[in-house]
């Protein structure tokens, strides 16, 4: 699906990737990991089109899209939900959706598809209020269904648990599972889906078939959802592999603080 070889980034004069190699196989969920400012949002920001790159190829499908702006790679199938959610405080939650669907208008999806609701029922609810005047979890909710609502093929999420209550953050967890276990990807670990989320997307799990990359700091949260990891450190990856060979030696080195 994703493919990044040899990427480096750089701000200036400060060098922030450094020779940084991925892979996301079409559907997994790969959870980037690592303390903070270690370059992983930097990472997300460059496969995105937001930032410029030095050097290396990020190739999506087999397509090289290194050059291509922001919006072509939306076009082309990667949904991103930056850290903070970026929703649009004034706008409604109906206008906030249906801002996303401006860069898959070629695709003839005119309108916010029903899906987004079946997966978050609580945004059909709210259609009428402003963004800003949801709680943290439902910003959460809105800008998932954001990028869920491009029907996404990769879908990039920036901790998608920071600032949020537990019980959303278990849904948050929930969702992800099931939209990337429609492929039949099984994760590290067995998982339990809470029956009123089940319900609400199994209807759609033969529409969407969500490939995932994470930045996720909740190492329960990592486990409970991913199938591999991949560990920064100083702006380089330096451990990979799946989930389950996530080991305590490479948490204490890596990863505690």
């Amino acid at each position: 699906m994703l493919t990044i070889s040899s990427l480096n980034q750089s701000y200036g004069g400060s060098h922030t990737l450094w020779d940084v190699d991925l892979d996301v196989p079409a559907g997994s969920c790969v959870c980037l990991m690592g303390r903070n400012g270690v370059g992983k949002t930097t990472l997300l920001k460059s496969i995105m089109g937001l930032i410029p790159v030095s050097s290396g190829t990020i190739t999506l499908n087999g397509q090289q899209i290194r050059s291509a702006k922001a919006e072509k790679r939306a076009e082309l199938g990667i949904g991103y939900v930056p850290q903070g959610r970026e929703i649009f405080p004034l706008l409604t939650v109906e206008e906030n959706l249906k801002t996303g669907l401006r860069a898959v208008s070629k695709q003839g999806i005119k309108k916010v598809p029903d899906h987004v609701y079946e997966i978050f029922p609580v945004l059909k609810q709210m259609l009428k209020r402003r963004g800003g005047d949801l709680s943290g979890g439902q910003q959460q909710q809105l800008a998932i269904g954001r990028a869920l609502g491009l029907n996404p093929k990769l879908l990039i999420l920036d901790e998608p648990t920071e600032g949020i209550q537990p019980n959303i953050v278990s849904e948050i967890g929930n969702v992800i599972i099931r939209l990337n276990q429609s492929k039949g990807i099984q994760n590290s670990a067995e998982h339990e889906i809470k029956a009123e989320i089940h319900d609400a997307i199994s209807v759609i799990n033969n529409e969407l078939h969500v490939t995932v990359l994470l930045v996720e700091q909740k190492l329960p949260f990592a486990r409970k959802v991913a199938s591999q990891f991949c560990i920064m450190d100083r702006g380089r990856h330096v451990a990979l592999g799946a989930m389950s060979e996530l080991s305590d030696e490479i948490i204490k080195h890596y990863l505690t603080v």
